[in-house]
């Protein structure tokens, strides 16, 4: 298998990993718009960087969720990311108190916007879980 196969692969057992069936959605509504940048996104992102030894899934997602919340302009990607910290691991009391970690050094405003994400991805899985919940009892 060429290198480039094997970043691609790694890429996107990682991608699945942290993200599940949404990572490769959200890959493939990028290869529409520019494909170039989907690849490299899966490719680079997930297949060098985050498949990197020297952390586990978990740790990458405090440090991406710290990060992305620090910027106070990613919103859809810190969700995105907090959905991915779930899925990895991590708790909801966990995420929150990365966020709060963070205010000390991206500021409240920053923290305030975080952590009004992080309750809207809260209670869409919530929501989510309710639903399936109703329907299984149907």
């Amino acid at each position: 298998m060429p290198q480039s196969d094997d970043r691609r692969a790694r890429g996107n057992e990682t991608l699945d990993q942290i993200h599940g069936p949404l990572g490769r959605e959200v890959a493939a509504r990028l290869a529409k718009v520019a494909p170039d940048f989907a690849d490299h996104l899966v490719d680079y992102a997930f297949g060098d960087v985050y498949s990197r030894p020297g952390l586990d899934l978990r740790a990458r997602q405090i440090a991406t969720i710290a990060a992305l919340a620090a910027l106070g302009n990613a919103e859809q990607q810190l969700k995105w990311h907090i959905r991915g910290g779930l899925n990895v691991g991590l708790s909801r009391d966990e995420i929150v108190e990365i966020l709060m970690q963070m205010a000390i050094y991206g500021g409240f405003p920053a923290a305030v916007r975080a952590l009004t994400a992080a309750g809207e991805v809260f209670d869409e899985i919530e929501t989510a879980a309710a639903e399936e919940s109703l329907q299984d009892d149907a």
